[in-house]
């Protein structure tokens, strides 16, 4: 599991970390694991309701083909009524390293395979009130060594992508998922 540093000092001022009074479960369930805490503040005030969604950790690949393109995918995402171009991603499996889920989602979601891999960033979908982090990989040489093997709840189409055509849609603000922008915007500014 990824650790932060459970102080900081910002200009002079010290931040602690809350203090857990209860914990309680409200729904858990596959994909939706919430639970309520009532939580002390460093000063002593009592907050009896603190939300907290519980997720695996989570995967997303920038992979590029030995050509020279981007393995980018398009699917439904149902909360936002849209079809979506993004990154491969997936959830981390009990068991696998990071890098192996990464692997196994691309190929299972693309068919796409092999190259050099290199975790480029680890990022937080929103620490306030979200437990896990996206591990971003980067998959360079990657060759289509199979067929979509898709979940069954998955309907994704694989789109070989130019670099500048990627760029052209995070500049138009076209790719609305944060986790996966962020490692685009990276890549960008590493690669030109």
């Amino acid at each position: 599991m990824f650790t932060f540093a459970t102080k900081t000092t910002i200009m002079g001022k010290e931040i602690q970390k809350w203090t857990t009074l209860e914990s309680r479960y409200i729904i858990k369930r596959p994909w939706l694991t919430a639970r309520v805490d009532k939580v002390q503040l460093p000063d002593g005030r009592i907050n009896p309701e603190h939300y907290v969604l519980e997720y695996p950790d989570w995967v997303n690949v920038i992979a590029i083909t030995t050509e020279g393109d981007m393995v980018m995918v398009r699917q439904y995402r149902h909360a936002m009524d849209e079809v979506m171009v993004e990154l491969c991603a997936g959830m981390c499996e009990q068991g696998e390293t990071p890098e192996q889920s990464a692997r196994r989602e691309l190929l299972e979601e693309t068919g796409y395979a092999g190259g050099s891999w290199r975790e480029i960033m680890t990022i937080g979908q929103n620490p306030s009130i979200c437990d896990n982090i996206t591990h971003c990989f980067l998959a360079e040489g990657v060759e289509r060594v199979a067929q979509q093997s898709l979940d069954e709840s998955e309907d994704i189409e694989v789109l070989l992508m130019r670099p500048s055509e990627v760029r052209a849609m995070l500049e138009r603000n076209e790719m609305l998922q944060a986790l996966m922008t962020a490692p685009l915007w990276r890549y960008f500014c590493e690669n030109g």
